[in-house]
């Protein structure tokens, strides 16, 4: 406990002093901080003054969520952490007819697998009222075309996530961020990208669930709830 005494400071340094005591300086790890949303909550967290581990198949230490004995290697060298945020994991885009094992292996293994070994790992590292942040989509709610295999997934995450929730103790919590279609991912793709939020106005959605209270619950950016 911090204590102030007031006969010696002035109003600016108490203010000062006290917004920092309220201010808790979170260490957080970013999974899949060189993609474009990953980068983007890793940037803003930065800028709240957070300790961010920006942790990527490139980074040191490196984590692959395709490969659990690698992600349990990932948070042994890491430590303890406040918050996880997994922004990685692959899915397919391909229409329903042309759909193979392959595609179903992918969707599965990485999006899906990845992100629940990601939390069942990560959990261990976790501190009391910390937070695990995992990604979806909002093709669980609006799917379009060529994407059954991607709404599948996100709405498989949406409910492990519920369903987590009601596991965890110590003040732990778990959510699933349904993000939109990325302006810069829509671009790459040859996509109409003019509805669509960027990376950094999608990266408010992982800050209000790291700020947050939620648990067990979908969040979504601001503006762009499901249909």
């Amino acid at each position: 406990m911090v204590t102030v005494k007031r006969r010696h400071c002035d109003a600016g340094t108490i203010f000062v002093i006290e917004l920092l005591i309220k201010q808790k300086i979170m260490k957080i790890a970013v999974i899949g901080a060189t993609g474009t949303i990953g980068k983007a909550v890793a940037e803003l967290l930065k800028e709240k003054g957070h300790e961010v581990i920006e942790a990527s198949r490139s980074s040191n230490p490196k984590i692959d969520i395709t490969e659990p004995l690698q992600i349990d290697r990932f948070f042994d060298q890491v430590g303890e952490v406040d918050a996880i945020v997994s922004a990685t994991g692959s899915a397919a885009f391909v229409a329903l007819d042309k759909i193979d094992a392959d595609d179903i292996q992918l969707s599965l293994h990485s999006k899906l697998m990845g992100q629940i070994n990601t939390v069942r790992k990560g959990l261990k590292k976790l501190k009391p009222n910390g937070v695990i942040v995992i990604t979806g989509g909002i093709l669980a709610y609006n799917p379009g075309p060529q994407t059954a295999m991607i709404a599948m997934v996100n709405a498989g995450l949406e409910g492990f996530t519920r369903g987590a929730a009601l596991d965890l103790t110590e003040g732990r919590r778990i959510v699933v961020v349904h993000p939109p279609w990325v302006m810069e991912t829509a671009t790459a793709l040859g996509m109409d990208a003019k509805n669509c939020p960027d990376a950094a106005t999608v990266a408010k959605a992982y800050l209000d669930a790291i700020e947050g209270q939620q648990n067990g619950v979908p969040i979504f950016v601001e503006g762009y709830l499901p249909a």
